[in-house]
């Protein structure tokens, strides 16, 4: 198993995408020239071709640009796949469409890479197609994004336009759910970045494109945990012999696992597993195989065998992203087929939720979806699917519409969750939530009204309310938030001033980052959606301790305004005292307590705050500590007085009430 899983790392799959016109053919071209991974009749061709039209240079992008509407009109309208190879790892490309109205193409590409570049022309800037791609690019799953600016020879190499791009990206890249966005500047036509160092761009400090390419760190994309196995075929060679045939979308099976049937969900064990040339003790995710089951059951195509304890939701209706792909508009109610697996059903969009903007990642109310929009959407249909969520399995999470009367392909789609198609869609989510089905980490309840579950739950208040906690304990209670990048120094004053409190006999608490990031939100990564639930849920812990009487002491780096600004709301701006824990970057970086910059520096980790994410400093904080100009002992004194004084002044009146 472990050579299996060793080969599907060793194949890199990945998508060039971006706006028309940003090289995207041409950055290809030069990947396989440059490598040398171009046979001599194709080079003197696009030679022959490149001098009959008039060109003064060898016009890479014709190795990609294979159809003659493409070479005409200079744009790529479909998908090529091009495959190349370095002593280090296989690659297979797919430079899809620029145009908006090949978005769909785009789609098709995406659906199977695991790395997304994203070309950006350096003389327009990030345009509203490398907005879209690149959302498309995360909705799908994308785990990397290499953000190339490209044509950096046209703005003379200058650093401040390729600064400029990535400030603006980031920007937009903080509203996407993302953990790994790479930036590198680049000429595709020069070759500048490509696979050797550029030298007109010395101040460039990080990797090649190739380089990066063939050292990014790339995790089995099967899901090897939910054994799945939609049947394709019923094989009956012999009356003695009945074999079940399809590709496992997931998981892994060896002779002898328990199996449940669906939708029978009658059970039985695995009697033998066959491939085409021989017979195996186990298979994995992209193995197709054919696999007997040691009792009698009546299996047919559509149905599926998954683990006993370990099944997919069975649902009629489920909530889903679509991307539109047709001319004629959304209709709901209207009757499409949906194929998923290997069935085909009988299906309609229930419900359009809403509309997402690329531009600005807003949703926007809207009736209909045009061609290459892209919404979110209640399905329902026919009988039930057996379906999983896209983030967790991408094979039985993802689903397309058909047009039943032209029999085109009008629609790809993401499924999010299962939901009740008889209740209301609140209702659905409450009982989902109380089934434990939905977790905060995986955004499921982000559009829950709040005042829908409210209505459903009941505040249960305490007895000894805060104010008579505070006289019991002579203080008053607050929440201390310090905040600042990794290595200023947020841990060792939060430590030092826990202990001072402490020893003046008051009842303290230190809440930090680090430690419920093992416990409570050890589920959570470090995209900015789930940095932004890793502190709500701490603001409500702090709340709860706030409630209890006692000094909070929170050490969250929590590096975005929006974020920390939540965590005031939640606990309440009168018992709120924001700290900033202030160094220089450099100081930051030299002290790398936890060692996260030496690893950012050598690429194992991306996104670190300090680093290679962004830190948003605080507007107005209650007190900067800067820990680089001074010692401990003495920014200990100064944030002390400063509590001391917070604590004589802060009212409780509003911990009398919850």
């Amino acid at each position: 198993m472990s050579n299996k899983i060793s080969q599907k790392i060793d194949m890199l799959r990945l998508i060039t995408a971006g706006s028309v016109d940003d090289g995207k053919s041409t950055l290809i071209g030069r990947l396989l020239f440059d490598s040398k991974s171009i046979f001599e009749d194709q080079l003197e061709d696009i030679e022959n071709v490149s001098r009959n039209s008039g060109e003064d240079e060898l016009n890479l992008a014709l190795l990609t640009d294979g159809l003659k509407a493409e070479r005409e009109q200079k744009i790529t309208i479909d998908v090529a796949y091009r495959y190349f190879a370095t002593p280090k790892r296989k690659f297979i490309i797919a430079d899809t469409p620029g145009h908006i109205q090949y978005t769909r193409n785009m789609v098709t590409g995406a659906s199977t890479a695991e790395l997304a570049i994203i070309l950006i022309d350096a003389t327009r800037g990030v345009l509203t197609q490398s907005k879209r791609h690149s959302f498309i690019a995360t909705l799908l799953q994308i785990p990397h994004l290499v953000v190339a600016v490209n044509k950096m020879d046209l703005v003379d190499y200058d650093m401040q336009v390729f600064n400029n791009i990535v400030s603006d990206f980031r920007e937009f890249g903080a509203k996407m759910d993302v953990d790994d966005i790479t930036f590198i500047p680049i000429s595709a036509l020069k070759g500048d970045n490509i696979v050797l160092k550029s030298k007109n761009m010395p101040w460039y400090n990080g990797s090649t494109l190739l380089y990066h390419l063939e050292n990014v760190h790339v995790d089995a994309v099967s899901n090897l945990i939910d054994f799945r196995m939609p049947v394709q075929y019923v094989i009956r060679p012999k009356h003695n012999f009945r074999g079940y045939a399809g590709r496992i979308s997931s998981g892994i099976i060896r002779k002898g696992d328990a199996v449940k049937i669906l939708p029978s969900g009658l059970k039985s064990r695995i009697k033998q597993i066959s491939k085409p040339d021989k017979v195996v003790n186990e298979a994995v995710a992209g193995d197709s195989v054919t696999v007997q089951v040691e009792d009698d059951i009546d299996i047919s195509r559509g149905d599926m065998i998954c683990r006993v304890n370990n099944i997919p939701y069975i649902s009629n209706c489920f909530d889903a992203y679509i991307c539109w792909m047709s001319a004629e508009q959304l209709i709901t109610g209207k009757q499409y087929i949906l194929m998923h697996t290997t069935r085909s059903i009988k299906a309609i969009v229930r419900k359009l939720k809403f509309q997402i903007d690329v531009d600005t990642m807003q949703r926007k109310n809207a009736d209909t979806l045009q061609v290459n929009e892209i919404g979110r959407v209640i399905v329902e249909t026919a009988n039930p699917l057996f379906i999983d969520n896209y983030r967790r399995n991408i094979n039985t999470g993802i689903f397309i519409l058909v047009d039943p009367d032209s029999n085109a392909t009008i629609a790809a789609g993401m499924v999010r969750k299962a939901v009740q198609a008889d209740v209301s869609e609140a209702e659905s989510k409450i009982a989902e939530i109380a089934a434990g089905n939905i977790i905060p980490h995986d955004n499921e309840i982000e559009d829950v009204p709040c005042t829908t579950l409210v209505d459903n739950i009941t505040w249960s208040s305490s007895l000894v309310n805060r104010k008579i906690r505070e006289q019991r304990y002579g203080h008053k209670s607050i929440v201390i938030w310090l905040t600042g990048v990794s290595g200023a120094g947020k841990s060792t004053i939060a430590k030092s001033l826990e202990k001072k409190l402490w020893d003046d006999g008051k009842n303290v608490v230190l809440v930090d980052g680090d430690n419920l990031r093992h416990g409570l939100n050890a589920g959570l990564g470090f995209s900015p959606l789930h940095r932004k639930e890793n502190i709500r849920r701490a603001a409500h812990l702090a709340k709860a301790f706030l409630d209890n009487g006692m000094i909070v002491i929170c050490a969250f780096v929590s590096p975005y305004i929006d974020d920390r600004e939540m965590a005031k709301k939640i606990i309440g701006k009168e018992s709120f005292l924001e700290v900033y824990i202030h160094c220089e970057p450099e100081l930051a970086h030299k002290r790398d307590p936890k060692g996260l910059y030496d690893k950012a520096k050598k690429g194992i980790i991306k996104g670190l705050t300090g680093y290679d994410a962004p830190y948003q400093k605080p507007v107005k904080p209650s007190i900067t500590i800067d820990t680089g100009k001074k010692p401990v002992d003495e920014n200990l004194a100064l944030l002390y007085e400063h509590v001391v004084s917070e604590l004589m002044t802060t009212s409780s009146d509003e911990g009398e009430s919850n």
